[in-house]
């Protein structure tokens, strides 16, 4: 192995070390507590999780009955999620389709 190849695999794992930012994709396994699964790799808590108001149900009474404007999260969604720097917590950006 050259000197090249030996600083490349030592700064690939300081970067991999670092937990920078980084873009994964989880899907809603429970809501009561909401947890969220992560790549088929481990399962995200709702205290590690960052819910947007956009992902979250919005919901009227209009004229006795109530109506829902935005539907929340639900078990099955798939969503992706930014992993903050240093791995804690996931902010929810959106729901991607299936």
């Amino acid at each position: 192995m050259s000197i090249n190849d030996s600083i490349k695999q030592i700064l690939a794992r300081s970067l991999d070390a670092q937990q920078l930012t980084k873009a994964v994709f989880g899907k809603v396994t429970s809501l009561a507590p909401l947890e969220v699964a992560v790549e088929q790799r481990f399962t995200l808590p709702a205290e590690l999780l960052v819910v947007p108001e956009h992902l979250q149900e919005l919901a009227v009474e209009l004229g006795g009955e109530r109506v829902v404007l935005r539907r929340g999260l639900e078990p099955g969604d798939r969503l992706v999620l930014l992993r903050s720097e240093g791995g804690s917590p996931y902010v929810a950006l959106g729901r991607v389709d299936a």
